[in-house]
């Protein structure tokens, strides 16, 4: 089961503290995948990690917000077939509604939405010529669990350091393009499918901010904040073809945080 061999999966923001994982996860079960990030360095270091390992890879040199870019990388590449996408890059500043500019979300809405919706057009050429050959396409689309509930502002030390409203706003909207993208698309063999990771602080955040990481561990029924190793097996399944059925759906993985 859960066996990725012979699919090409690109992943946006493939060089951060998730989608690192989400890379090694889908490579260790066969894939080869295309390792997307704005910085070459940071996707050739990723990629030779991966070839390190025996697996195979290639790194996607693009910015997602720019059409150009993305096609700039599709005349380059040799890429015949695609069998998914995982939208997970993602940048954005903190805040309140309060602090927040309409710049802020008009950002958040454009490296989340109008990219997924960008990247997914300039891709269905490949996805349609995958399910031609009677190959299974899925789009994997990196939501959150703030797309669904409010931040406990009273966790932050301030307004201008909290989750922002435009971050949980966008994801929302990402959850919904989602949904009609399954009703859409399904008929030709593309799933649509949304994954909403919880407290995942990176290592960084971890180290110089114990008393933060607390107050997260008391929000979770299981009383931590989640490893990002603990992405892997969520991400394999939604993009096999295990998932065949699947779609339209949203996976939360959040230590139970939204159940109380």
């Amino acid at each position: 089961m859960f066996n990725l061999d012979k699919k090409n999966i690109l992943i946006t923001g493939a060089t951060g503290y998730l989608g690192r994982e989400m890379a090694l996860a889908l490579c260790s079960r066969g894939a080869k995948v295309y390792v997307n990030s704005r910085d070459d360095k940071k996707a050739n270091d990723l990629v030779n990690i991966l070839r390190a390992k025996g697996h195979l890879a290639e790194k996607a040199v693009f910015d997602i917000t720019n059409a150009s870019s993305i096609d700039l990388w599709l005349e380059k590449t040799e890429l015949n077939t695609l069998s998914g996408v995982i939208n997970n890059a993602y940048s954005g500043s903190a805040g309140s509604i309060e602090t927040s500019t309409e710049d802020d979300f008009r950002n958040s809405f454009e490296i989340t939405v109008v990219a997924a919706q960008r990247l997914f057009i300039k891709l269905l050429p490949l996805f349609r010529r995958t399910t031609e050959n009677e190959g299974l396409v899925s789009i994997l689309n990196i939501s959150s669990m703030y797309g669904f509930v409010s931040p406990n502002l009273n966790m932050y030390k301030s307004k201008k350091a909290s989750n922002p409203p435009f971050y949980g706003a966008s994801k929302a909207a990402l959850h919904q393009w989602s949904k009609y993208g399954a009703c859409e698309f399904s008929s030709e063999g593309i799933r649509f499918n949304t994954l909403s990771p919880g407290p995942f602080p990176n290592l960084d955040v971890q180290k110089k901010s114990p008393e933060f990481i607390q107050e997260l561990n008391k929000k979770v029924p299981m009383g931590r904040v989640g490893d990002a190793i603990e992405i892997k097996g969520p991400v394999v399944f939604l993009m096999s073809d295990d998932s065949s059925y699947v779609n339209g759906t949203n996976l939360e993985v959040n230590g139970g945080w939204t159940c109380w």
